[in-house]
């Protein structure tokens, strides 16, 4: 049913102030994907001969998010493309640009860490704070993201649990890389979101656990010697030998390739590794977890 003239304007004025939808100006990729979208879409617009109202009408969305989708200052939703490729009659080339726009909207940082991703051979990942990213279930992450203050928007939220289920194609690579996970065990006791996300959520750590190359280790909160209290640690490490390092308290927080700074990683990791609990026996604890919850 057509929306009266009302209820249409107030639709298309939230559309075009609503935010998580602007790229990121230092977003070099982003900016360049948004402007050849903007230009592919005023080109086949001009080539049908449709002015910019006309266009915005027979889309359904405001005259105002049209140029500034064209122009490249808006990220257009994948329903946007769907009607506009269907006006235009393209035939499903507009619509098919809808994977790369929905790569624009990751954070640059995170797109960034999943290339990284999708090239490392083996993982050595601690996480003093949650369970890690790559190990959270979607319900469970958007448990966490509801959590943050000032609050996330709602779309943001999908936004941010969709990049994190985006990464989960490492489990399913072939050759499987090699995958070492340390978590606290406060992190795995406390119902962040609801009980039942939580009993989810060690669901999946169980059968993550059993995969062969997944190794999951649980520091438990009685230990006396802990040598991860300077914060989190990534060391990713590639088939050509070389490989890269974070963590907060490393170079910002920024990836690290020196030898000396990784090397300073890899000992805090073995060492923290020694201090938790084996597979084996991380296992058990987590299966004693969940028949608490």
């Amino acid at each position: 049913m057509p929306l009266d003239g009302e209820v249409r304007a107030r639709r298309f004025t939230a559309e075009a102030d609503e935010p998580g939808w602007e790229v990121d100006p230092e977003d070099e990729w982003g900016v360049a994907v948004l402007a050849t979208v903007g230009r592919q879409l005023r080109l086949r617009r001009e080539s049908a001969g449709m002015r910019a109202a006309a266009f915005a009408e027979a889309v359904g969305y405001g005259e105002d998010l049209v140029y500034k989708v064209e122009s490249g200052k808006r990220i257009p939703r994948p329903e946007y493309l769907d009607r506009a490729d269907a006006v235009l009659g393209a035939s499903g080339l507009l619509a098919a640009m809808k994977d790369d726009i929905a790569k624009v909207r990751y954070p640059k940082q995170v797109r960034d860490l999943a290339q990284m991703e999708a090239r490392a051979v083996e993982f050595h990942l601690y996480d003093p704070l949650n369970i890690h990213g790559l190990l959270q279930t979607s319900d469970y992450a958007r448990g966490l993201l509801l959590m943050r203050r000032p609050a996330y928007t709602p779309d943001e939220v999908e936004r941010f649990v969709a990049a994190r289920v985006g990464r989960k194609a490492v489990f399913d690579r072939d050759p499987a890389p090699e995958l070492g996970f340390i978590l606290e065990e406060w992190t795995l006791r406390r119902p962040l979101g609801g009980s039942d996300r939580l009993r989810g959520q060690l669901e999946h750590l169980l059968a993550v656990g059993r995969m062969r190359n997944v190794e999951l280790q649980v520091m438990p909160m009685d230990r006396q010697e802990h040598a991860g209290l300077a914060g989190g640690i990534e060391v990713l490490k590639f088939s050509d030998g070389s490989a890269v390092g974070r963590s907060p308290v490393m170079a910002g927080g920024r990836p690290v390739t020196d030898l000396r700074q990784l090397r300073i990683l890899e000992l805090r990791y073995g060492i923290i590794r020694a201090q938790a609990l084996t597979p084996r026996e991380s296992n058990t604890f987590i299966e004693h977890l969940l028949g608490e919850t």
